[in-house]
């Protein structure tokens, strides 16, 4: 979904939240994330995102969208999803995160961060239904989706050929609908919900 920013209220450090990234910290990681070869992703391979909440687990459109899924699985298997957080939450709409900037000790860029590169529109007839994965992008350019998704709580075609279409979530929507919902302010959960850690994997 487009991006915004957000305000938060709620900065009290837990232990279970991740540490603080600086942005000179945020930028060696994607410097490094863009010197690692992209790889397809394979007909077996699922994503798993192990959240605060729970664990969601999703399958790939390669067929429909496959630069979308191999770029996934690059920043998922090199660590970049790792304790972001889930910045956008609106009920029966979508959870959206994969924003690294949500990392850094200035929330109110959050909704803003990408890896250093955008990849451009694949857009295909699978629906905006419950349970889709999807790629956010900037405002008014379809080209500039990156490192962001959203996952669908409820049904939106209106967004079908706005929105490049990469997974359908297998397991664990009921841990989509407790991250949606979760009390927010201006579509930003007050209490931060993270993901853990990401990953593709095979599932034989």
């Amino acid at each position: 979904m487009p991006t915004e920013t957000i305000g938060n209220e709620n900065t009290e450090k837990r232990d279970d939240q991740p540490e603080i990234l600086s942005n000179s910290e945020i930028r060696e990681i994607c410097e490094r994330i863009n010197n690692i070869k992209t790889e397809p992703v394979k007909d077996d391979e699922i994503a798993v995102l192990e959240t605060s909440l729970g664990t969601i687990k999703f399958k790939f459109f390669p067929h429909a969208a496959p630069n979308h899924c191999a770029s996934f699985k690059k920043l998922a298997n090199n660590g970049f999803y790792d304790w972001t957080l889930f910045h956008r939450v609106a009920v029966n709409f979508v959870i959206q995160g994969g924003d690294i900037f949500s990392r850094n000790d200035d929330p109110s860029d959050d909704g803003s961060g990408d890896p250093g590169f955008n990849l451009d529109a694949e857009f295909s007839d699978i629906s905006h239904k419950r349970g889709i994965v999807s790629t956010a992008r900037q405002l008014n350019d379809v080209n500039t989706g990156n490192s962001q998704f959203f996952i669908m709580h409820a049904n939106h075609p209106r967004l079908n050929g706005e929105y490049s279409v990469f997974g359908e979530v297998i397991e664990g929507l009921e841990i989509v609908d407790e991250i949606a919902g979760v009390p927010v302010k201006l579509s930003r959960p007050l209490d931060p919900v993270y993901i853990r850690k990401a990953r593709v994997i095979s599932s034989k």
